[in-house]
């Protein structure tokens, strides 16, 4: 396909090259003002994150939502509580 295109472009080498050039420019361009565009409300939801920061640094101290319980150096203790925001699972009585 690439030959074909080529082989089609007037004006000698250096206006196959200037064809070529604005050719890969007009992809770029419809690639960028209208598919990316079109697409992107399909891909919203991959791009919806749910975590929001104050200061916008991880684990700063001056957020107010991380709370400060573990002790420093122990990486494995995490410094949030994970059982908020869970539904406890049915009771199997119910």
């Amino acid at each position: 396909m690439y030959a074909w295109i080529w082989r089609r472009l007037p004006f000698g080498l250096a206006g196959k090259i200037t064809g070529s050039l604005l050719l890969a420019a007009a992809t770029v361009a419809l690639l960028w003002y209208v598919v990316f565009p079109w697409a992107e409300p399909l891909v919203t939801p991959f791009d919806d994150v749910q975590v929001t920061q104050d200061t916008g640094v991880p684990g700063d101290p001056a957020d107010p939502g991380v709370e400060q319980d573990a002790p420093s150096g122990d990486e494995h203790e995490l410094p949030y509580g994970t059982d908020r925001n869970n539904t406890p699972p049915p009771s199997p009585d119910e």
